[in-house]
């Protein structure tokens, strides 16, 4: 089952779609991808991702606040836990740390986390992280916070082989993005080969970090299959191996899909 685990329909340019969301998910769906989850990255624009999606079984969605969103309602354990409670929600996030765009607010980041990783725990959801420049405080927090009793996923993931194997202890999935396609990131691919094939999701972040050989240009949850398909390669295993493991690997974690 080829599943994009991580993306942001909301922000998916319909204009190839003659502005119809409607369409836009039919061709997806016909391209082969079965199932989205469609991840949320503020509170305000969470209520209209939430419309958007309504009458799609074919996509879940997440409730959070990205590291790098600095505005917007006040976020509280309280909040987090009553709005993922709503029938399509499966995750709490995306969360995480960012010093990358926004290091001078540490402090603040570092609340916020430990608030969705106390937040997943009541709700017993798991967590959708986001670290970048971060990955010994991510760590560090996710142990502090005792995450490990929800599990989740290091999206987008970009870190060393040390960070995935201390990840993996604390519960968690590897996930990757169009990112492990570049031609610079053979170290990333070097960790991707060594991964536990049933602790791998793929995703393709879209609209953003569109995989090769469309790097450059909008990326779209169709385009996850190349993701796939550099898994098979640099681990040199059937194509439909990895479609498949990762399609258990993404309902292990979320669980069972609804089907249309």
């Amino acid at each position: 089952m080829l599943i994009d685990s991580h993306c942001h329909l909301d922000r998916i340019d319909l204009t190839p779609y003659g502005g119809e969301f409607a369409t836009f998910v039919a061709q997806t769906l016909a391209s082969g991808v079965e199932h989205m989850l469609c991840v949320c990255v503020n509170l305000e624009a969470y209520p209209a991702m939430r419309e958007l999606v309504a009458d799609y079984p074919q996509i879940s969605l997440s409730v959070g606040v990205h590291p790098c969103e600095q505005d917007g309602p006040e976020l509280t354990e309280a909040l987090l836990v009553e709005w993922v409670q709503h029938p399509k929600n499966v995750a709490i996030g995306e969360t995480g740390l960012d010093y990358y765009h926004t290091k001078e607010h540490k402090t603040q980041q570092q609340e916020r986390f430990r608030c969705h990783i106390q937040a997943a725990r009541a709700a017993q959801k798991p967590l959708i992280v986001h670290t970048r420049q971060a990955p010994a405080d991510t760590i560090r927090l996710l142990q502090e916070e005792h995450a490990a009793e929800v599990g989740g996923v290091l999206h987008c993931f970009s870190e060393s082989w040390e960070i995935a194997c201390q990840a993996i202890e604390l519960g968690f999935y590897i996930s990757f993005s169009g990112v492990v396609t570049f031609k610079n990131a053979q170290r990333l691919r070097e960790v991707a080969a060594k991964v536990p094939l049933d602790r791998i999701l793929i995703e393709t972040d879209s609209p953003y970090l569109a995989p090769v050989p469309r790097r450059g240009k909008p990326n779209e949850p169709r385009y996850v299959i190349k993701v796939a398909e550099t898994l098979a390669d640099v681990r040199q295993i059937p194509l439909e191996d990895v479609i498949q493991t990762t399609g258990t690997n993404y309902q292990r974690l979320f669980g069972p899909i609804p089907f249309a």
